[in-house]
């Protein structure tokens, strides 16, 4: 296969997954304050500390209202990480590529594109935080399931899923260690009322709530939490799910590809090492020794292994 073809396809699925992930951290925090009205005067700051745009977001705004931080995290172009900054960029690269894709798969991620053309900030009073963000949440979710339907499960597929399992195990970790590092300053807080909101609010982010009941119950506690969404190997949006599929998938490129160079997840490899450490680990052991750290490990295997299979398998000239 062409290094283009499968750069376009890698960026493509992350970009389409990064959108996803900020439509579902939005769309929580708006429930959360809803449910649990704060006296933060900035409760939409958070948001800014998961995905780690700040900086950028006070080069544009004065303070992180609501109205700012929806139009930068949603609408504005000059965030290269917003939901419109991310479906343009997914939609450049399908559109590269339209012939190796489903007819209606790129319908979907065209329409999608056309209609964010249209998005305005009156778009929030016009249908509503809760409605705006349940419909894009809904598109994503037709996406996947025309992606996995009509798309043969080849290496062009498997690029795919490169692009999407790295992204989703580096989001899975940002926004543990932003609840876990930032949104609870307050010790006494540990564990009461709030706490156990937020943690739900975290769940519910990942679409992990239901599942996490079906196997711990009612009761949120941040142990649960943590090994739930890093250590589980079958919960589809846990780290250590994405990861093991991140693995799969880079076996069967490199199989097909028989390039004799060193495998993306050799023991000492960052791939390697991030896999041994989501089935190794477990979340008592982390916590003890510092969730934050860990995550801040997790984050740098990430990006490191995301340049690896830049190096190895998208870089063209």
């Amino acid at each position: 296969m062409l290094r283009r073809i499968a750069d376009h396809l890698f960026w493509m699925a992350r970009y389409l997954e990064r959108a996803e992930w900020r439509a579902r951290l939005a769309d929580v925090n708006y429930h959360l304050l809803v449910e649990t009205p704060t006296k933060d005067p900035h409760p939409w700051a958070p948001l800014l500390a998961i995905t780690g745009d700040g900086e950028l977001f006070a080069k544009y705004y004065d303070a992180p209202s609501e109205t700012d931080v929806l139009d930068f995290f949603t609408l504005q172009t000059r965030n290269p990480s917003s939901i419109v900054s991310c479906v343009n960029a997914a939609r450049e690269n399908a559109r590269s590529l339209r012939h190796r894709l489903s007819s209606e798969l790129w319908l979907e991620i065209n329409t999608l594109y056309l209609d964010a053309q249209q998005w305005m900030p009156a778009v929030f009073d016009q249908q509503g935080v809760y409605a705006f963000f349940n419909e894009l949440r809904n598109r994503f979710h037709r996406l996947s399931g025309i992606s996995h339907a009509t798309m043969p499960r080849d290496v062009e597929f498997d690029f795919m899923t490169l692009g999407t399992m790295l992204e989703r195990a580096e989001n899975v970790s940002r926004m543990l260690d932003s609840k876990y590092h930032y949104l609870l300053p307050r010790l006494e807080d540990v564990g009461g009322p709030i706490d156990r909101m937020q943690w739900a609010a975290v769940l519910r982010s990942a679409s992990a709530l239901e599942a996490y009941r079906r196997v711990y119950g009612n009761q949120i506690a941040v142990a649960r939490v943590v090994e739930f969404l890093l250590f589980d190997e079958a919960f589809p949006r846990s780290a250590r799910f994405a990861v093991d599929r991140l693995q799969a998938a880079v076996e069967r490129i490199e199989h097909t590809a028989h390039s004799g160079e060193p495998a993306v997840f050799a023991a000492d490899s960052p791939g390697g090492k991030l896999a041994f450490l989501l089935r190794e680990g477990n979340a008592e052991a982390v916590i003890a020794a510092g969730l934050h750290e860990f995550l801040m490990e997790v984050q740098d295997l990430c990006a490191d292994i995301g340049s690896v299979i830049f190096d190895k398998y998208l870089r063209f000239e």
